[in-house]
């Protein structure tokens, strides 16, 4: 009788200790990875299935209107799924380069940044909306028009310094009379600048306007509206009197 107390006790409490020890390891036990199974390194590389593919099928872009209805916690964590794929694909777009074969859909690099970026997008509007709310103001940085050493117009984002203004001889300098920026090398640079988007311009305008030449010369029946609000630089009606857009027919208009 006193050896099965004794046997009974002690495996009480050896069931206890074994119980406290689950626990304590389930308690203080910590995963590092944000999928279920771990990987390791070869979380970097796609499934072993894929490799030998030409071609893999992939659905869209998360788009914004599907990302504005989710809470804050899910785009944190399919903000972490997407930063593993896109890393996942760079090394197999890496990998495939090294070993000189075709990287099935590249696009899915694309699709994956995009998504990313409308991520960046709706918590940006979160962030704008609450600031407004408590403060009356965005939260964001201010961005102001500046000219920069060169003379040409920037957008410049303001931060904290620690010397003012006034004090900061590297910045005053270039903006003072006989500073950088009216310098006879920027203002010259900046003269011929301009006339090289004179002439970007101007190349623009007489390509649309040829081309709108041949869409009426081989389409005579095409709709003007439409064709005006494709090209609303062209002057159509100068176009429909030229020679180029009439072909050998007599004309409508």
């Amino acid at each position: 009788m006193i050896s099965y107390l004794v046997r009974n006790t002690f495996a009480r409490i050896l069931r206890s200790h074994n119980a406290v020890n689950i626990v304590a390891s389930s308690a203080f036990k910590k995963d590092i990875h944000t999928t279920i199974p771990s990987y390791e390194l070869m979380e970097f590389f796609d499934s072993k299935k894929n490799w030998t593919e030409t071609s893999i099928r992939v659905g869209r872009a998360w788009k914004l209107d599907e990302l504005r209805i989710k809470s804050n916690s899910d785009l944190h964590k399919l903000w972490y799924v997407l930063l593993k794929e896109r890393n996942m694909l760079y090394t197999m777009e890496h990998e495939c380069n090294d070993k000189m074969k075709l990287f099935p859909n590249p696009e899915r690099i694309d699709k994956v940044q995009e998504s990313m970026n409308n991520i960046e997008t709706v918590v940006r509007e979160r962030n704008v909306a609450y600031y407004k709310l408590e403060t009356g103001e965005t939260g964001e940085r201010p961005v102001e028009d500046v000219v920069n050493i060169f003379g040409l117009p920037e957008k410049y984002e303001k931060s904290e310094h620690y010397l003012p203004k006034f004090m900061n001889t590297r910045w005053v300098r270039p903006y003072l009379e006989h500073g950088f920026t009216n310098s006879a090398a920027v203002k010259r640079f900046y003269r011929l600048n301009r006339e090289k988007q004179h002439n970007n311009d101007r190349k623009a305008r007489n390509r649309d306007f040829n081309h709108v030449q041949q869409l009426l010369k081989r389409f005579p029946n095409m709709d003007m509206e439409k064709l005006k609000a494709e090209y609303p630089n062209v002057d159509l009606e100068k176009a429909k009197r030229s020679k180029k857009a009439r072909g050998h027919y007599f004309p409508k208009y």
